[in-house]
This record gives C-alpha cells, sequence and structure tokens, in this order.
C-alpha cells in the first residue's frame, strides 16, 4: 500500500494532488505545529496585477503548542472577500462556470470553527474536481508517536504502508535505512511544475490549484501529472525513487 501524508493548507497547490494521486491512501496531518506565514492559512491566485495572497485569519496566539487542528478562525468577514477576489481574477477563464458554483457552496456556504475542518472540506471538493478519489484518513484519529522521521514510520507501520511518499524537502530528515529496515520503502518527490494556458499575462507557477482548474478544466488532472511520474511508474524495488512535487 503506498500512503502518503500532508498537513492541512488552504486551497493547496498542484503539487500536493500529484503526491495523492500516486497514493492508495493520504493522511491528512492535523497533528503538526501550526506555522505562521506558511501555507496552512494561505494561498496565491493570479490577477490581472499579479498574484495576490489570500489569508484566512486566525487565533494564532501561543501557536508554538497549538497543532493545526487547534487552530481557530476568526469570522470577521474574509469568506465573502476570498470569493469576490476568487471571482473578479477567473470570471473571464474557460472553465469558471464548471467550478464557481461549488467552490461558493464550500467556501461562503458555511462557518468553519476551525482551520482544518475548512481544509479538509475544500480538500475533499477540489480533489473530486480532480477526479481524484483517494481514500483520506485523519491523523488526530490515531496515537503516532515519535518525532520527525519515526513520527513518519510509526504512521506508515500503524497504517500499513509497504511505501511512503515524502514531500521533496523529505530528504533532509528521513532515516532511510530504518525506513528500509521496517519494511516501507521511502520514496521522495521532486514535483516539475507544469505550464499552462492562464489569464492575465506571463504564466506564474506555484499557485492554488484553482488557477488550473478555471484554465483547464477536464485537462487538469492530465496536466498536472505532466512531466511528472504516474501511478504505473512508481518503483517496486529500493534502487529508485518517483520525481515529484
Amino acid at each position: 500500500m503506498i500512503l502518503t501524508a500532508h498537513q492541512p493548507v488552504y486551497l493547496p497547490w498542484l503539487g500536493l494532488f500529484h503526491k495523492i494521486a500516486l497514493a492508495d491512501l493520504f493522511c491528512y496531518f492535523d497533528i503538526a505545529q501550526y506555522q505562521t506565514k506558511d501555507y496552512n492559512n494561505r494561498n496565491k491566485i493570479k490577477t490581472h496585477s499579479g498574484e495576490i495572497w489570500l489569508s484566512v485569519p486566525v487565533e494564532s496566539k501561543d501557536h508554538f503548542e497549538k497543532t493545526v487542528g487547534d487552530i481557530r478562525i476568526v469570522q470577521n468577514g474574509w469568506q465573502r472577500k476570498h470569493f469576490k477576489s476568487i471571482q473578479l481574477s477567473y470570471q473571464k477563464t474557460a472553465y469558471y462556470g464548471d467550478y464557481i458554483e461549488g467552490l461558493e457552496a464550500v467556501l461562503v456556504g458555511q462557518l468553519f470553527e476551525t482551520l482544518s475542518e475548512l481544509n479538509l472540506k475544500m480538500l475533499r471538493f477540489l480533489m473530486n474536481c480532480l477526479g481524484l478519489k483517494t481514500p483520506i484518513v485523519k491523523a488526530s484519529d490515531y496515537a503516532f508517536q515519535g518525532a520527525k522521521s519515526d513520527l513518519v514510520l510509526d504512521m506508515c507501520l500503524q497504517l500499513k504502508a509497504d511505501v511512503y511518499i515524502f514531500g521533496a524537502q523529505g530528504r533532509t530528515y528521513a532515516d532511510v535505512e530504518k525506513f528500509r529496515a521496517s519494511g516501507v520503502e521511502p520514496c521522495f518527490q521532486d514535483y516539475r511544475h507544469p505550464v499552462y494556458r492562464q489569464l492575465h499575462g506571463e504564466f506564474l507557477p506555484y499557485l492554488s490549484v484553482i488557477d488550473l482548474l478555471f484554465n483547464e478544466g477536464p485537462n487538469s488532472h492530465q496536466t498536472l501529472l505532466s512531466g511528472n511520474v504516474t501511478r504505473a511508474e512508481l518503483p517496486a524495488g529500493p534502487a529508485t525513487s518517483p520525481q515529484g512535487s
């Protein structure tokens, strides 16, 4: 069984969905420590004047003592502001009409008390738009033990994974030999960002996946995989590792 995981992020970028597409199971790692000025509560979209951040306001006091799952959202009308920015930025894209109502239902249709609840709801919606059916489990429903590499390995063992897909940063902390000794093959993703059609001038990478969806519609799944390994190309043994994000 191929496993991957990631902490909750807002309006995720393409690379996360590439990892999910390669996996048999995705662990929503809501027990990670909350990071300020990171992607837990913000991401970028493209406007007529360039990229902008959409940031969810949160109660981040004492965040070093909190997991992402503990972070509460500040209810100050941010949802309508985000939705309006998305409307203005993408209303002239080819597939705006295919996704805007569904996005509105998630983003504006209900109030979310916690950041984790919002991000999980959004993740499920975006996966559905991309045709990704990978099952999701939440780390908070388990009792994973350890820190860094050992924590990831314990997650793999409890979830009975044979292969684990790290992000590229996993190379800096993964104990590869310990994984292999435990019967889990570690793989590392180095995502090659595709170029696709965009409005508003020169192509900008590393935006929220909604930029891809509005511009490429049903071609989005194929586009985010293009130039990267696919599920069928994952290594069968320890000698190689997948390239991706």
